[in-house]
């Protein structure tokens, strides 16, 4: 599976980065592709490609702000969850997806 998704928290600082690094260690764990944009104070990194958008399978948004370019996403099943949940559990959020994922097929 292939999956996409932002992380931005508040102040765009600590949880941006601790939830990219734990969906993406989640992710591979569970044998998945997975790419996590970050949009904290020092702006987008890692910065998604319309090509890794259109093959996603899943969007996740683990997003306590409003994200900037949400519309490149429309169409695609999307997840959004607060940062902390992303932090807290990365492997029932990557199952939760994988739910997801399965139902719409």
């Amino acid at each position: 599976m292939k999956i996409v998704g932002v992380a931005a928290c508040t102040v765009g600082i600590a949880h941006t980065y601790i939830a990219q690094e734990k969906l993406e260690n989640a992710g591979k764990k569970a044998g998945h592709e997975i790419s996590i944009e970050t949009q904290g104070t020092i702006g987008t990194e890692n910065k998604l490609t319309p090509q890794q958008i259109q093959e996603a399978d899943i969007i996740i948004l683990a997003a306590d702000v409003k994200i900037s370019g949400r519309d490149r996403f429309e169409g695609k099943r999307i997840i959004q969850v607060a940062t902390e949940i992303a932090v807290k559990s990365p492997n029932k959020l990557i199952e939760k997806a994988e739910e997801v994922v399965k139902q719409k097929q």
